[in-house]
């Protein structure tokens, strides 16, 4: 993937046509990767919203976000960026594109899970007012702890 750092970077609700270019990021995770079939299955769900992030043509980064009915929280599915793009705040702008959704649904906050073992992605959600939940021993499919953080609405967070 050709770096492209003059390019503005742009989020946007994915369609259909993005879900090769999301399977495609989802090869920089180590493990628990979303199927071809779970991003068909999302990219198609009123009950979920799908974001990319580009940088010029180049989608650069996915999220999904779970707004199931009767659900009082949203939820963050998967959040990912390409390693070459990593620190330039995508990350950011997809949590905040999401939060933006959750808002908009009128859901009390977002939870996601992230690895235990992931310092720059935990330090990105407490940046943004995510706190830790709860501890989740054995949770990725490698055996990996996690932890699941939560952003409640109500509370005026700094970032």
């Amino acid at each position: 993937m050709k770096t492209q750092a003059a390019a503005p970077i742009r989020v946007r609700l994915a369609r259909t046509a993005d879900a090769a270019a999301i399977l495609a990021l989802e090869e920089s995770f180590p493990g628990d990767r979303m199927s071809a079939r779970s991003v068909r299955r999302f990219l198609a769900s009123p009950s979920a919203c799908v974001y990319v992030a580009a940088v010029g043509g180049a989608t650069v980064g996915a999220l999904v976000l779970l707004l199931r009915r009767n659900m009082r929280w949203a939820r963050v599915y998967s959040v990912v960026v390409h390693p070459r793009y990593r620190g330039r705040g995508l990350g950011r702008r997809l949590i905040r594109a999401a939060e933006a959704a959750a808002r908009r649904s009128g859901r009390r906050g977002v939870s996601l899970e992230v690895r235990a073992d992931n310092a720059p992605a935990r330090g990105l959600y407490r940046s943004l007012g995510y706190m830790e939940d709860e501890q989740l021993p054995g949770y990725y499919e490698d055996g990996a702890p996690g932890v699941r953080l939560r952003k409640p609405f109500g509370l005026r967070m700094r970032n």
